[in-house]
């Protein structure tokens, strides 16, 4: 019997012993590895992400390698440490095209590195796939090799204005964000997306994250007639303080934003858990439980394997650990399917793949758009509502 790549993961302990996918193995197969680089920020500011990715790509690698490998070939996870830096990413970017010679490349998971890297992993005609979201890093004709398998931040911004304005339905509108080049960047391109849809602009403000007081630019925008605070910034402490002070001056305003509105550590940040209240986070249907606590059945189904595996995500984020699941399978299917560890035969792979069921999304590419992940697909969530790196949907939704 033909094994699925759904049972590869998901199946039973008998579909896991047999072979992995439908293809047959060669009569006398390869033994030589298929290595997938990894570039992931391990260590530094920015390894939040990097603990959730690592464990779905070690989880799929060992469960594809437990069924018997990729047409006999097992795969190896290369995995460098960035720790955030873009020089220490390029250093290791060319370290795994030319010594370790891998036969693509997952990451970097931040912005900030891929900038520096894509180039180079064009250059060498490298597979790459990745989760970051600035709209530059994916442009088929300088980087025909790159793929993106998580919105990019125009998509964030589409749902956090349909939010706001189809399902709150709310006009006056404030946009805050920090003042790094992402949050000067994000605020820009909010304020003017939301004027075209009609939207009013009362307050807008790029607020450096170290800022104490945040009572200054809150005041000034519920004085503007604020109806929402659309909030960009990765910055935690600085998202806890507009908190803070939301509910010193008694104001009852929703804030809509950036997923690291929901991340865990704002919980020890607030001077009490009700002023995390009213506070909506970027999420994602696949990884959402509804009004009875039930997540869709494909992600139940992975909740379990990962249980089962003793795989943690109480404190992480599932999106994290079911796109590193993704972004292995992808690599392994373009191989099976592909019959070839040649960067053009997994670029050729990517460029026709229509729908792909992904456990964090189905993904859609063509050789003129490597945006795979659907708009459409990206909701927003009750910021602490994490429940094993899963959340309840924003109020409005169906």
């Amino acid at each position: 019997m033909a094994i699925s790549r759904r049972d590869v993961i998901l199946g039973s302990a008998g579909a896991l012993g047999a072979a992995t996918f439908s293809f047959p193995k060669p009569a006398i197969a390869q033994t030589e590895p298929i290595k997938i680089g990894c570039l992931a920020a391990m260590t530094g500011p920015s390894s939040a992400p990097t603990i959730g990715f690592n464990r779905g790509v070690y989880f799929a690698a060992d469960a594809i390698n437990a069924a018997g490998g990729v047409k006999g070939r097992k795969l190896e996870i290369v995995m460098r440490d960035t720790q955030g830096d873009p020089t220490k990413a390029v250093n290791a970017t060319q370290e795994l095209i030319s010594q370790a010679k891998v036969h693509g490349i997952w990451g970097p998971l931040n912005s900030g590195e891929a900038l520096a890297t894509t180039p180079i992993m064009a250059r060498a005609k490298i597979p790459n796939i990745h989760p970051c979201v600035v709209e530059t890093l994916i442009d088929t004709t300088k980087f025909p090799n790159a793929f993106r398998m998580a919105p990019s931040n125009s998509q964030w911004d589409d749902a956090v204005r349909n939010y706001c304005l189809n399902i709150l339905k709310v006009k006056k509108i404030a946009v805050i964000g920090d003042t790094t080049g992402y949050g000067v960047t994000a605020v820009g391109a909010s304020v003017a997306a939301f004027k075209k849809d009609g939207a009013e602009i009362v307050y807008q403000a790029n607020i450096d994250a170290t800022q104490p007081d945040m009572t200054p630019d809150l005041l000034r925008a519920k004085n503007a007639g604020a109806e929402v605070i659309v909030v960009w910034s990765v910055t935690t402490g600085m998202e806890a303080r507009m908190f803070n002070t939301r509910a010193a001056m008694n104001w009852d305003v929703a804030f809509v934003g950036h997923p690291s509105l929901s991340s865990g550590e704002i919980a020890g940040l607030v001077e009490k858990p009700a002023n995390w209240e009213k506070v909506y986070a970027i999420g994602y249907k696949s990884v959402s439980y509804d009004g009875a606590g039930k997540l869709p059945a494909k992600t139940q189904d992975l909740v379990d394997r990962l249980t089962k595996a003793r795989v943690a995500m109480n404190d992480t984020l599932l999106w994290w650990i079911a796109g590193g699941i993704d972004a292995v399978e992808l690599f392994a299917k373009a191989v099976e399917t592909s019959g070839s560890t040649e960067g053009a035969g997994i670029i050729a792979y990517l460029n026709w793949l229509s729908k792909y069921p992904g456990y964090f999304g189905d993904y859609t590419f063509n050789p003129t758009q490597h945006n795979g992940y659907p708009t459409e697909e990206i909701v927003m969530s009750e910021a602490r509502s994490a429940r094993n790196g899963t959340f309840a949907l924003a109020p409005g939704y169906t």
